[in-house]
């Protein structure tokens, strides 16, 4: 995914739009080896990475990031201004406790962003290739973060003419679950621009991923009664 330009660029604007100024604490939840990291990087944004594969840590160490421990039952509440995952959740088998540990990290109002493939229907073999353990809809992946205690502050699929593209891939794609390079970067450059200018008529209804923005509320503090 490293080619899809277009792609990347509206990954990491939905991201660094929450970050407003150099002193917000950032984490990458299933940071890999920095993909977005290193992009964000760019930005003058370092984020904190969180990663489980030991190899994957070191690369990330090796570029200057510090690596959370991924056991997060000792670690430290509210610590985090901005906590982003970008197709990760689908991974990982128990979302509704990773969903928990992510609230745990914030800090009360801090913010949540979660971007992961969509809609069931278009589940492939590239989602078996890639060990994807499902595809979300919009309103499921809102009851998750709420039940982790989050208020949704924005909530859309993403990519409306990519389920169309995925659907064909479906029923016509390789099952292997590869894609061609070339027709990823052309999908990026000549078609991806218009997809994203459809969210807004789209987004309620259908998309090939499923972006969510959530808050961390604060606490409800009740003014002492006056005796």
């Amino acid at each position: 995914m490293a080619d899809a330009v277009n792609y990347n660029r509206f990954l990491l604007d939905c991201v660094s739009e929450h970050v407003d100024s150099p002193n917000v604490r950032v984490l990458d939840f299933g940071a890999g080896a920095g993909t977005y990291a290193d992009m964000l990087a760019e930005r003058d944004i370092s984020p904190d990475c969180l990663e489980p594969d030991k190899d994957l840590q070191q690369a990330l160490r090796s570029k200057g990031y510090r690596v959370v421990d991924p056991d997060l039952s000792n670690a430290e509440t509210g610590k985090y201004d901005v906590i982003y995952t970008l197709n990760v959740l689908e991974h990982i088998k128990n979302d509704q406790e990773a969903a928990e540990e992510l609230a745990a990290l914030l800090r009360p109002g801090g913010t949540l962003v979660v971007y992961v493939p969509a809609l069931e229907v278009l589940f492939t073999s590239m989602d078996v290739k890639v060990e994807h353990y499902r595809r979300y809809r919009r309103t499921q992946l809102n009851r998750i973060l709420r039940n982790a205690g989050l208020d949704i502050v924005a909530s859309r699929y993403c990519d409306p003419i990519g389920f169309f593209a995925t659907l064909t891939y479906k029923v016509m794609g390789r099952s292997d679950g590869t894609i061609n390079p070339r027709a990823l970067k052309l999908y990026d450059r000549a078609v991806f621009p218009l997809s994203k200018a459809l969210h807004g008529v789209t987004g309620k209804l259908f998309g090939k991923n499923v972006l969510v923005v959530a808050t961390k509320p604060a606490p409800h503090i009740v003014a002492p009664t006056t005796p």
